[in-house]
């Protein structure tokens, strides 16, 4: 079986013939056939069944020709195994049925097991390595995304019960970030020991911080689980979610091979407050898919042109897609990243070639 790694190769700054692109949330509510299986099966429990999570993580990759896949799971599941109830809700998201308040609440928390509570996501990913013939990428949510919705109950849009726990107990906000800490440290690497092939850390809601925030309540705990894991082979993905370009330039010490921009950042400007030392990954606004085709491939060529600039670069979405994208121009998109990038790179190689004659 042949292998594509042009994912891999980017992600470690090595040269390829073509750009690699896959999607966040790329096996998800958009797919025809992924809405017919949630007809009959919740979100957790498909991924409480190793073979058909298995079949919905590849389901993208016949679909879409991407370069990697991405573990179909969700963040939330390793919480189950510290002590924590909760259910996806349809429409809503996460609910918490016993929600974080108090020292006490931090306390109870116990250990991940997850070889013991865990088992059904480290076979799905075993299968997936024998079947993929694209990199799999498994995912962690990080601490801080995770307390959002361990304090709050339920999503939120201003964090107000995270922020006054933050800010007012700061104690008690460190003992939860450790113990989170420590689960996404040992999820992850049990992840790549069953057959990962890279991660990527989610942290998708802590642009809602300000940069000085973020570098006292959560940067060191980002920084303790990529430091934690830094012996590991595999490349490793930070993804700071939406409106976090102002928190760029705090990454530097982060042993992370790439770093995740949503839209609001150029893939220049993100390189240069990452001070060039990352791969970067993005960045098209997924709701630009609701456009006509050459309207996406406009904004698609604009991004590509930007990305090859230098070594190191993923296409992808700044933010995860939604259900209502259309899969055949997802389909169409990707086939013009891999032609038009390849085109591009060829001409670039041989204007260098030339130039050296």
């Amino acid at each position: 079986m042949s292998y594509n790694d042009r994912f891999i190769r980017a992600c470690r700054k090595e040269s390829v013939d073509r750009l690699p692109v896959w999607y966040m949330r790329q096996a998800g509510r958009y797919d025809p056939d992924y809405r017919k299986i949630k007809e009959k099966y919740s979100l957790l429990e498909i991924c409480r069944q190793p073979e058909l999570a298995a079949e919905v993580t590849m389901m993208p990759i016949r679909k879409l020709g991407v370069d990697a896949a991405i573990l179909y799971s969700d963040i939330m599941n390793p919480v189950a195994s510290i002590g924590i109830d909760f259910d996806i809700v349809p429409n809503i998201g996460p609910v918490i049925d016993n929600p974080i308040r108090s020292a006490a609440d931090v306390e109870r928390l116990k250990p991940i097991d997850v070889e013991g509570d865990l088992g059904h996501v480290l076979e799905t990913i075993r299968i997936l390595d024998r079947e993929l013939d694209v990199p799999l990428i498994t995912f962690a949510g990080a601490p801080f995304t995770i307390a959002s919705y361990l304090i709050e109950g339920r999503p939120s849009k201003s964090y107000i019960r995270t922020k006054s726990l933050m800010y007012g107990d700061p104690k008690v906000w460190f003992q939860l970030m450790d113990k989170l800490g420590d689960m996404v440290i040992a999820y992850l690497r049990a992840h790549m020991a069953a057959g990962g092939k890279a991660f990527q850390l989610f942290d998708s809601w802590v642009g809602a911080l300000s940069p000085a925030d973020f570098q006292k309540f959560v940067l060191p705990t980002i920084e303790r689980i990529f430091d934690e894991l830094s012996d590991l082979p595999q490349p490793k993905i930070y993804f700071p979610g939406v409106a976090s370009g102002e928190l760029l330039p705090t990454l530097g010490r982060l042993k992370a091979d790439v770093i995740g921009l949503d839209w609001r950042v150029p893939i220049a400007e993100g390189r240069r407050r990452l001070g060039g030392k990352y791969a970067v990954q993005g960045n098209l606004d997924p709701y630009v898919l609701t456009a006509p085709m050459d309207v996406v491939e406009s904004y698609a060529r604009a991004i590509i042109d930007e990305g090859i600039q230098e070594p190191g670069y993923v296409f992808n979405l700044g933010h995860g897609l939604f259900p209502e994208a259309s899969l055949d121009k997802l389909r169409e998109l990707t086939a013009f990243i891999h032609r038009y990038s390849a085109e591009a790179i060829a001409a670039s190689r041989q204007k260098e070639a030339s130039s050296h004659v």
